[in-house]
Parts: C-alpha cells; structure tokens; sequence
C-alpha cells in the first residue's frame, strides 16, 4: 500500500513539472524569451557535460559554476516582463467575471463605444481603446492625460480626431468613465503576430500581455475594427460582431440579451 503511494506521488510529481513547463513555454512562446530559454537549455547541456568530465574540463566546469551564479541575478532581470505576466494572471480574482453590475449602464456605454468605433472606422480614423477589468491599468493612465468624463460617442470621436492633440495615443475606460486619453502601451514583440500590423495593434496586444484588459483598435489605414484579449487579437469584426464580443465579455450570460445568449450557445455548439 505504502509503495503504491509512494509511486502515486512520484508521477503526480512529474506530472505537476510537466504541467509547469508548459505554461512557462506558453507564455514564452513567440517572445524574445524564448530565444533566451533556448540559450539556457544550451547552457544547462553544456553545465552536465562540465560536471560529467570536471576532472578533464576544469576551466569550463570552473567558467560555468561562476556563469550560474550570475544567471541567479540575470535571469529575474531578462524574464521580469514574463514573469510578471505570469504571475499577474494567477493573481487574477475573476478575470472574465462581471465588468459592469447594472447591466443597462453596461450596455449603454458598450453602445457608445460601438457607435463611436463605427464612425471612427468609417472615417479610416485610428483609435485604441482600453477597458479596465480586474487589473489595474493606472501606471498606463498617467502616461496619458486626465479626462475623468463619461463615455460617449462624441467625446470618443471628438479625442481620436487626427487635428485634436489627444489622437495620439490611446484612451483607458474604468467604471463607465474615460479615466485619461492619449496614454501609452508598451508594444507586444510577440513573432506570431501578423507582419503588416503597426504600432497601434502591437500596443494594444502589449497591453493585455501585462494585463486582463480588453482594448478595442481601429487601423488608420484600412479602419478595420480589432479586439486584444490576453495577448491575443481578433481581427475584421463589424459592429455587430464587436457588440457580441464586448457584451459577452463584459456582462454576465445570465443578464445577456436573448439574441446573445443564443449566439454564444450556437457557437458552442458549432
């Protein structure tokens, strides 16, 4: 009986590390980072065979104990945006829980949004837009300028209008307020986003790599309408499209309108 547990937990042991190394590896993937483990994979090699032949490899057995003792200091220091992604996301109370508790506030502000995305779209007129969930996005806020106003759809377009001098940059939205606007993201140098997409789309995936925020894009060029969430982006949404997405993360299914719950099932299913 003894032994049987023992080997229980032996590969519930492995299983745990296995488990580990993948979401290490998922996090990296598509990241300088990544390029960074696979140099210490090479040193970790390299360390065996040091340690295997010490006694003919002394210098290098000697070069690379003195390597590891630095790495200890470095690696904090070079993983410090992954890391922090990574622990931000097991912090997370409830990530994809309830944005907004009135739900007919919610919708009504969700609809300024979309009607102001429209017409910014539209007009080809470039706009970045962030909602805040449960992470909070103030060290991103005070990049930009304090708005402290309600959403609306002309205050939006009004702030994205390439003559005004807050188009540049993006605006952040936290309990049904634009808390600030011409704010700045840090860029996403993830290597599987698409090649054409500028620094507008790389800010907002940059964004919710650091965050659990959901940031509307419209391109400058072609004013096609993107949604960013956890480090990825959905790209090509009309209206309607982005009004079921906004609504189905930001409001509750059980408050959803009939026609959205039924959507979202339907997909589900398909």
């Amino acid at each position: 009986m003894e032994m049987t547990l023992e080997i229980l937990l032996h590969i519930l042991d492995v299983l745990i590390v296995a488990f580990i190394a993948y979401k290490i590896l998922i996090i990296f993937r598509g990241t300088r980072a990544m390029q960074l483990l696979k140099g210490l994979l090479v040193l970790v090699a390299l360390t065996g065979l040091a340690y295997w032949r010490r006694e003919d490899m002394p210098i290098l057995h000697w070069t690379l104990n003195n390597v590891w003792t630095m790495a200890f200091v470095a690696i904090p220091l070079i993983f410090q945006p992954e890391l922090r992604s990574m622990l931000e996301k097991l912090g997370r109370g409830h990530p994809f829980g309830a944005f907004w508790h009135n739900q007919e506030q919610g919708r009504a502000v969700i609809a300024e949004i979309t009607e102001a995305v429209k017409e910014l779209a539209a007009a080809k007129t470039g706009a970045l837009i962030a909602i805040e969930r449960s992470t909070g996005l103030k060290e991103y806020s005070e990049t930009g300028v304090k708005i402290d106003g309600l959403v609306t759809k002309p205050l939006l377009v009004q702030i994205f209008h390439p003559r005004t001098p807050l188009h540049d940059g993006a605006v952040i939205i936290k309990d049904q307020r634009i808390v600030a606007a011409s704010c700045y993201f840090p860029l996403s140098d993830n290597e599987q986003l698409a090649q054409n997409l500028g620094s507008r789309h790389r800010a907002g995936v940059g964004l919710t790599e650091q965050s659990d925020a959901l940031v509307v894009i419209v391109s400058e060029e072609t004013g096609t309408i993107s949604v960013a969430e956890d480090g990825k982006i959905t790209r090509y949404l009309d209206i309607e499209g982005l009004t079921y997405l906004l609504e189905a993360k930001l409001i509750p299914e059980s408050k959803l309108p009939r026609r959205l719950r039924d959507k979202k099932n339907k997909n589900r299913q398909d």
